[in-house]
């Protein structure tokens, strides 16, 4: 299951995704959470932002909403002490960066080249505060620009979270990679909202959240599909992934790695039950290399 991607080696392709697994200690006192391929920061913000009010979190049917708000405590705070925390697990690190302004995505990464960040995860879903509030990530000349901006600064492998509420996803995936992106993430959750029948008003004092979970999976399996097939870079999929059969169809349909996300809420070992699976799979169907199924389709 070993693969090198972005010139880094992964014992297998199992992520942890960012904002489901704080910085992994917590996940450690069930499983050895060295055993994964790597681990994904809870998102980062240059000065931290204490997250939004009210309700933050809702199960719905097959699905997860939540209206975290990106709360952290800062780029500073991270590499002070979450990061040395993280370097005990013994497993690739990826810090995940997100911003108000395209300064801060520059800063941030500044910050963190001079750190054991082993790649850094541009969260491109941040709202621009310059230009309104819409998120870098929905138009292409907006993820152009931050992408072109952080590249030159960043010394570390870039990927970039790309969000399944973009314009045309295809182009904005292309567009990253002709900014010098070494790879792709996606997706991040879907734009989504409740209502409260009884109060007569939104659940969530932002409206609208973001929607991940089992339910998503499909959707987000066609956007990893069609990306793959239209860039040479690299690319993680995610996207309600809870299976390890899940984990196989996003390798065959072109990601090189994945990530497991609200799934780890159900499980908290679920990351180790689709690494065994994937190992029983290619085992069972003679498949000696996990490069031998990526992208098949």
């Amino acid at each position: 299951m070993e693969n090198k991607v972005f010139g880094i080696n992964f014992k297998n392709p199992v992520i942890a995704a960012s904002g489901t697994f704080g910085y992994g200690e917590e996940y450690n006192e069930y499983f050895n959470v060295g055993a994964l391929g790597g681990i994904c920061s809870k998102g980062l913000t240059l000065n931290g932002k204490p997250g939004n009010r009210g309700m933050r979190v809702l199960e719905v049917r097959a699905g997860l909403l939540n209206s975290i708000g990106l709360q952290n405590d800062g780029v500073e705070n991270f590499i002070k002490n979450q990061l040395p925390i993280m370097e005990k697990l013994e497993t690739n690190i990826i810090a995940n960066l997100g911003g108000g302004t395209i300064e801060d995505y520059e800063l941030g990464a500044e910050m963190l080249n001079n750190t054991s960040v082993h790649i850094i995860e541009l969260n491109i879903s941040c709202p621009n505060v310059k230009e309104g509030g819409m998120a870098f990530g929905i138009k292409t000349r907006d993820a152009k620009e931050v992408v072109k901006r952080v590249r030159n600064i960043c010394r570390k492998p870039l990927v970039v979270k790309l969000s399944p509420n973009a314009e045309d996803i295809i182009e904005m995936a292309k567009a990253c990679q002709e900014e010098g992106a070494d790879g792709l993430s996606l997706v991040n959750t879907f734009k989504a909202m409740a209502i409260d029948i009884y109060k007569r008003k939104p659940v969530f004092d932002n409206i609208t959240c973001g929607m991940s979970g089992p339910a998503i999976k499909p959707i987000a399996l066609r956007m990893v599909y069609e990306v793959c097939k239209n860039v040479d870079i690299p690319v993680i999929g995610l996207g309600g992934i809870s299976s390890p059969r899940d984990a196989i169809e996003f390798m065959m349909a072109g990601a090189s790695l994945i990530q497991v996300g609200t799934a780890n809420f159900i499980k908290p070992d679920i990351c180790m039950d689709i690494i065994n699976g994937i190992d029983e799979f290619m085992e069972k169907e003679k498949i000696k290399d996990i490069k031998e199924i990526i992208g098949i389709i």
